[in-house]
């Protein structure tokens, strides 16, 4: 078949890895000029870990991934008072985890497919025409393609989705915060392999230290009312500024390294909750038809995993592609509804928005150095609950 995936970040480059090797021809469009590196740091484990390993990505995510130690929380003047070691997350896992920057995740991916694609960086679905045989689409650029499959791959912010499902409001579901990530190159203080995390009444900030030396830093803060994120640069500094004057710890440091930053992404903390994530020859995968929200911390994994079962179910299903996308789903849905859910339910924890809720959580990142506690507060949230075919 001819395909169309929209998006080349992770679960769109994935789709191509496993499409290819069944022998399908494959376009991914990425409406960004080039290809997007960077990101936050996130958890890598589970089934995404496994399929990474089939793809024979492993040694290159080790490379440069971090294996971290310690999560530590800290008080206002940057002295510990609490957290937990990691090795809870070892032992849960076999080893089996690890952690990295989304964007190193999503080039490993890309630079696994770009020589066998035709990768057209710069440009967008502009419109579609769906028929029962395909679907014609026109590109921003004037392009006008025909395709036996279109997968909209973009993220929570997905153009397919618009285009065939409608406004993105009929399907998130906001938690309630929000959330800014970026690098401060030449940051002076460095805590190799522990992620330190300070919070005040509805808000938070982290630092990680990064190969280099660059330090990552996250912001989340309550955001009750839902209000708008500028679009602009200078409107979403304006923004983060206003959201932690006066914070403490470090984070006066922070908002000085902001300018400097040219990585800065900034989004509200939502789900993308659908019923339903196809229509005749178009499908959505990955955040852009579930998005578990910033907060599950498996959303890369997630799309992985969606991204090997669309392409096998379109194996096994040969030119039934209505069958085969609803196989995707059939098989799909409940695993990324639970993990939605919850993700939901620790939306309230994840910042607290009173002293005695900071030191509640305090108290309990210490219990998870009790192997049972641990198990049953982690051990159940991280380990997916599915059997993937062999399809390959």
């Amino acid at each position: 078949m001819d395909v169309l995936i929209s998006g080349a970040g992770i679960a769109g480059p994935t789709l191509a890895w496993w499409l290819l090797h069944d022998g399908h021809r494959v376009t991914i469009v990425e409406k960004a000029p080039a290809f997007r590196a960077g990101g936050y740091v996130i958890d890598f484990w589970g089934k995404g870990f496994d399929l990474a390993e089939r793809m024979g990505l492993m040694p290159r995510l080790e490379r440069v991934g971090y294996h971290v130690n310690e999560v530590r929380f800290i008080d206002r003047e940057g002295r510990r008072m609490g957290g937990f070691d990691v090795s809870v997350l070892d032992r849960v896992t076999g080893g089996r985890f690890i952690s990295l920057p989304r964007g190193e995740l999503a080039r490993a991916l890309f630079e696994a497919v770009e020589d066998r694609v035709e990768a057209i960086f710069g440009d967008e679905i502009a419109s579609l025409e769906e028929d029962r045989d395909g679907a014609k689409v026109w590109l921003a650029s004037g392009q006008e393609r025909f395709f036996d499959l279109v997968v909209g791959a973009e993220g929570i912010h997905s153009r397919t989705r618009e285009l065939v499902f409608g406004p993105e409001r009929r399907f998130e579901c906001f938690l309630g915060y929000n959330f800014a990530a970026f690098t401060i190159d030449g940051y002076p203080r460095r805590d190799p392999d522990v992620y330190l995390m300070y919070g005040e009444p509805g808000r938070q900030a982290a630092r990680f230290t990064l190969y280099g030396d660059s330090s990552l830093v996250l912001l989340i803060w309550r955001d009750p009312e839902g209000g708008p994120i500028p679009h602009d640069l200078a409107g979403q500094r304006a923004l983060i500024r206003s959201r932690y004057a006066g914070a403490g710890w470090e984070v006066a440091d922070f908002l000085a390294g902001l300018d400097a930053a040219d990585d800065l992404y900034l989004d509200r903390v939502s789900q993308i909750r659908m019923d339903r994530w196809h229509d005749g020859p178009v499908a959505l995968l990955g955040d852009a038809a579930y998005a578990p929200s910033f907060l599950a911390g498996q959303g890369s994994a997630l799309a992985m995993i969606g991204g090997y079962v669309l392409a096998g179910e379109l194996k096994r299903a040969g030119d039934d592609i209505p069958l085969a996308l609803a196989n995707y789903q059939r098989r799909l849905f409940h695993l990324m509804r639970s993990k939605q859910n919850g993700a939901m339910g620790m939306a309230s924890t994840f910042v607290p928005k009173t002293d005695f809720g900071l030191r509640v959580r305090a108290t309990a990142a210490k219990l998870l150095g009790i192997g049972w506690f641990a198990d049953l507060v982690i051990g159940r949230s991280i380990r997916d609950q599915i059997d993937l075919p062999d399809y390959f």
